[in-house]
């Protein structure tokens, strides 16, 4: 058998192969929610991706006999280097065919990149920011993908074992919850307390309060930002990052299903995010290749709008640290939940949860969660 030949990336056309490589890989599987091709350019092109401004990237490709098995990109996200004062390389968009010469191959490749630069430590899966997918997909390789996510073939985590020195850490879980007949008593009866003892109340956003200098878009990031913190790995996004992610991401998402909180004793003060939606991932498979066109614009908008799907995804529940002792989520579901009821959603997905943290996971007690993923993050010393 050849050798494994490892490529650096170097122009648009080796980004194409880049992001080609992927739909190739899982073409057909029934449980991995690809992305939109115009998504990944965007997120991979340095012209076009703000975190460009704080991290250095590198993207490589794997080949035997001339022919691609493999992909990585390694990260080095300066910002949150400085702030966890690690020196730290990334690596990430990390897939591979099952062979461990190839996943070892691409590993050494961010691992000599990294030391060029002085890191040492190598860590992921991780993208730039936290606004990206992390974690390997270690249990639950049976259940649907969402958008937010990764996915991967169970081989993956075998290899990280075969390879030696690889630890653990950090290990992130998700839960999945029916959508009850109604909202349960506690959060009717903790957001009607908070209500009249904190003055916190339910704000829905309409489509001409989210842009602006002082639009609600900036607001909610910027809430994001103050909730996640001190959070594993996490880089607070810029300003530029955040223009980025409103423009992205809110201008198509059914403000129905977008819940805010707001402290009216402190001025209108936003204190709590929940944005969920409609999950996407059949959509995206009837995506070839990642694209809307010709076909696939129909199956997202069809889940979009219309809700032609019985999951919901609840993609990011952010309440202020001092704010969640009151009980402020409550608020948040009591809103949501008769939504879900009304599109006809007979159950949700959560995030990646730090599996840590127990004040995100006591949130969902009252909706009968199962814990049916589990992904992690591994170390290495360089």
């Amino acid at each position: 058998m050849s050798q494994v030949e490892i490529r650096e990336v170097i122009d648009r056309k080796g980004l194409e192969t880049f992001i080609q490589f992927r739909y190739d890989l899982y073409k057909g599987n029934p449980y991995d929610a690809p992305n939109l091709h115009s998504d990944e350019v965007k997120t991979l092109s340095k012209d076009k991706n703000a975190a460009f401004e704080f991290c250095d990237v590198r993207y490589y490709l794997a080949y035997r006999d001339n022919k691609v098995v493999g992909r990585v990109a390694a990260i080095i996200n300066n910002k949150a280097n400085n702030k966890w004062q690690r020196k730290r390389v990334r690596f990430g968009w990390i897939d591979f065919i099952d062979d461990v010469e190839v996943s070892k191959a691409l590993l050494d490749a961010v691992a000599d990149y990294g030391r060029s630069k002085g890191m040492t430590e190598i860590v992921g899966p991780l993208g730039f920011t936290d606004m990206d997918p992390e974690g390997m997909l270690t249990h639950g390789f049976d259940q649907l993908g969402t958008m937010a996510t990764l996915y991967n073939y169970p081989y993956y985590p075998k290899h990280m074992e075969q390879m030696g020195g690889w630890e653990k850490d950090n290990d992130y879980v998700e839960y999945r919850m029916d959508v009850p007949d109604k909202v349960p008593e506690k959060y009717q009866k903790i957001a009607e307390m908070i209500t009249t003892r904190y003055d916190l109340h339910v704000k829905k956003l309409k489509k001409s309060e989210i842009f602006g200098e002082n639009g609600y878009g900036k607001k909610i990031f910027r809430v994001i930002n103050d909730t996640f913190k001190d959070l594993y790995g996490y880089s607070e996004l810029s300003e530029k990052q955040i223009d980025q992610y409103v423009k992205m991401y809110l201008p198509m998402a059914d403000l129905n299903l977008v819940t805010l909180i707001e402290d009216h004793s402190a001025g209108n003060k936003l204190v709590g995010v929940g944005i969920t939606i409609p999950s996407l991932t059949r959509a995206l498979q009837k995506c070839r290749n990642g694209r809307l066109f010709p076909f696939g614009w129909w199956h997202v908008l069809r889940a979009l709008k219309w809700h032609k799907t019985e999951v919901v995804d609840l993609l990011l529940i952010g309440v202020l640290p001092e704010y969640r002792s009151k009980g402020a989520n409550a608020l948040l579901f009591s809103d949501l939940i008769p939504w879900y009821q009304k599109y006809g959603f007979k159950w949700g997905e959560t995030h990646v949860e730090m599996e840590t943290n127990e004040n995100v996971q006591s949130q969902w007690q009252y909706l009968k969660p199962i814990q049916h993923k589990r992904r992690r993050c591994f170390v290495k010393k360089l």
